[in-house]
């Protein structure tokens, strides 16, 4: 007997298989033989849909929507330097001569 290699299915897949099961129009066996996957793992999948089915509809899984938290802190840090930087290198270059119009 040959070892079949580690098969990995897509979740659209594992979705039509477990929507197959819940339909029960056919056994485990029959579904096991139709799409070539244990039935244990049919059990798995339908497990799995029936648990997170309630998620679809609603309050249990919703995607953060919020914007993240902004540092103001940071942020006007960040602005202070590269304000002097700015200053900085304005000076420098009216000094240089290449800048006409240079603050002092």
């Amino acid at each position: 007997m040959t070892k079949r290699l580690r098969r990995n299915h897509s979740p659209a897949f594992k979705a039509k298989v477990a929507l197959a099961a819940i339909k029960g129009e056919k056994t485990l066996a029959e579904l096991a033989e139709q799409f070539d996957v244990h039935p244990n793992q049919i059990t798995t999948w339908r497990s799995q849909l029936l648990e997170r089915a309630a998620g679809v509809f609603g309050a249990e899984t919703k995607p953060d929507s919020s914007p993240p938290a902004i540092d103001v802190k940071t942020l006007h840090a960040k602005i202070g330097e590269l304000t002097l930087e700015r200053d900085f290198l304005s000076g420098a270059l009216g000094r240089a001569g290449l800048l006409p119009s240079a603050k002092r």
